[in-house]
């Protein structure tokens, strides 16, 4: 068995309409889901992904309003890197960023940054035989569009602590001293370490936690794999949209295995994605309740006819 690389990774925001205002607008990326979490459905949980809302292009937030900035340090991720197809994508990522007065830091075929609330980032060219995760954007040529992810860097005191794991219990392969990919036979995505002693401290701008694709009929065996690895899984938990499994990797940081599908065509057709609140049918109940407390957000797509 191999995870097909990264399904999602969910980070947390002190501002939902700013968070929606940079992925949907600056990045290109869909509002796929605009839910809530299911262990408290007072708070936002915003999908951004390709079009068709894949595994593999989406980035997730949990809203706590006003939330203090964090800072990533020891067992958590650091950066979320994505593919583009190439240096001219490369060129005009540079010049829009800059446009909207984002710092940027460029080597050679690598564009660093980050969101408005730090949360790390960069944009890599890549060439692959995985299929390019493209949003619609009326600002972003399709060639030139984020393509899904390439990656995750998180930070360790060390690395060799969760080699064993990694390669043993999650038969991800190494590809550099502290560098791995998980590969799967449709698609795949690297994992890697930094070294900091520095802790982290949660909040506004980091990653909650970094989730790998499995397909379905697959699920319960990683369990049991991350088991026999010396992992501590949770039960398997029903999140309406894919079933998921949460443990930490020896070096802390929060890893999810998530199943591919049914995904978030389960309550909305693809063509209105993300446009009204969605709640799983155990929640829709509270609904009255919810919709009050949560921060009102616009469609981001029905500003577009208007551009």
């Amino acid at each position: 068995m191999h995870l097909e690389g990264i399904h999602h990774v969910t980070a947390i925001t002190g501002d939902a309409p700013g968070n929606v205002d940079f992925y949907a607008r600056v990045l290109g990326l869909r509002l796929v889901k605009k839910t809530v979490t299911q262990d408290d459905p007072t708070v936002y949980h915003l999908f951004y992904a390709d079009e068709r809302g894949s595994a593999g292009s989406d980035i997730t937030f949990f809203e706590y309003p006003g939330a203090r900035r964090g800072r990533a340090g020891a067992g958590m991720v650091n950066r979320v890197v994505w593919r583009i197809g190439s240096e001219e994508a490369l060129d005009f990522w540079e010049e829009r960023l800059r446009g909207e007065d984002v710092a940027v830091s460029r080597v050679e075929g690598r564009l660093t940054f980050s969101d408005p609330e730090g949360l790390g980032l960069e944009l890599a060219v890549v060439e692959t035989d995985d299929e390019p995760l493209v949003a619609e954007s009326p600002e972003i040529p399709a060639e030139l569009a984020l393509q899904g992810f390439e990656g995750v860097r998180a930070y360790t005191s060390d690395p060799d602590a969760s080699r064993a794991f990694l390669e043993g219990a999650l038969t991800f392969e190494p590809r550099g001293e502290n560098d791995f990919e998980a590969r799967g036979e449709r698609r795949g995505s690297f994992y890697a370490y930094d070294r900091t002693s520095d802790p982290g401290i949660p909040g506004a701008g980091t990653v909650h936690h970094v989730a790998w694709s499995s397909p379905p009929e697959e699920h319960e065996a990683w369990r049991q794999r991350v088991i026999e690895g010396g992992g501590s899984p949770t039960p398997v938990i029903d999140r309406f949209y894919f079933k998921s499994i949460y443990f930490r990797e020896p070096s802390g940081v929060l890893f999810e295995i998530a199943t591919l599908g049914p995904g978030f065509t389960t309550d909305e057709p693809l063509e209105h994605l993300g446009e009204r609140l969605s709640l799983p049918p155990d929640f829709e109940h509270l609904r009255e309740q919810v919709e009050p407390v949560l921060t009102p957000l616009p469609n981001p797509r029905e500003s577009w006819a208007k551009r």
